[in-house]
């Protein structure tokens, strides 16, 4: 049972470059705000600082778009160069139409433009860039949950968030890509509802429920609010990565 929760935003985050500490940049930032982590807390960061840190930016100069690129590029007006890198980082088009590409990432995910983004990646040298995905989010996890427990002495949970939109729904919401020292989903089949009924279909995904959370805090735009900080949450489901979200493709009755 989650009583109650805070949510505070690390403030005074610096804009991330390649091959950045993102442990001790939420360390510093921590510290410089009187303030630290506690048993239980979720470190969420935003994908885009996790990619930047691993050096996931790309050139766009330096890439040559495949036949396949150039026409996709013109059926759908987006930049050739960026319909390449959509079709070298996925497995497959799920849908297309003007300027947009629905994509089945090679991590499983299915979204928008495969991640992609050119959105807060602008350097000061004036090349175009674009972000791409972490390439093991759920490892990128770990490895920030390990350096910041040991740093802190506590036991974290790390969340990597991104936003995803929503095939029914207007309107992007975030969701975890990557996670570490908490349960991505927690299935409840089996136990009783509130009047002893047992729940056969209840499985809730928990990550990104924290991820969603958080996400009101880092907002979309200007708000240069990329790590958060989620206090006051209990699970006692085992841990498990955001892969294990992935549903199946013999359970995937829309594509």
């Amino acid at each position: 049972m989650t009583p109650g929760l805070q949510l505070f935003a690390i403030p005074d985050f610096p804009m991330v470059r390649d091959g950045d500490d993102l442990p001790a940049l939420i360390a510093d930032g921590l510290g410089r705000s009187g303030l630290t982590l506690q048993d239980r807390d979720v470190v969420v960061l935003a994908q885009k600082i996790v990619s930047k840190a691993e050096g996931r930016s790309v050139d766009l100069a330096t890439i040559e778009p495949s036949a396949e690129a150039l026409r996709y590029a013109a059926e759908t007006g987006k930049d050739a160069r960026i319909v390449q890198l959509l079709l070298s980082e996925s497995v497959k088009v799920v849908r297309s139409r003007p300027n947009l590409m629905i994509m089945q990432h090679r991590l499983g995910f299915v979204m928008a433009n495969a991640g992609i983004d050119q959105s807060n990646v602008a350097p000061a040298d004036g090349v175009q860039r674009a972000l791409l995905l972490p390439v093991n989010p759920d490892g990128s996890a770990e490895a920030i949950r390990a350096a910041l427990s040991d740093r802190f002495g506590v036991k974290l949970g790390v969340v990597i968030s991104d936003s995803f939109g929503r095939p029914w729904r207007r309107g992007t919401a975030g969701v975890a890509i990557g996670c570490a020292g908490l349960p991505s989903f927690i299935d409840l089949r089996g136990q009783p509802d509130l009047f002893g009924r047992t729940l056969e279909v209840s499985i809730i995904g928990f990550a990104d429920e924290i991820a969603a959370a958080a996400s009101l805090l880092q907002g979309q735009a200007a708000e240069g609010q990329p790590a958060i900080v989620v206090r006051g949450l209990s699970w006692t489901a085992p841990e498990a990565p955001v892969k294990d979200l992935v549903r199946p493709p013999e359970e995937d009755l829309f594509q």
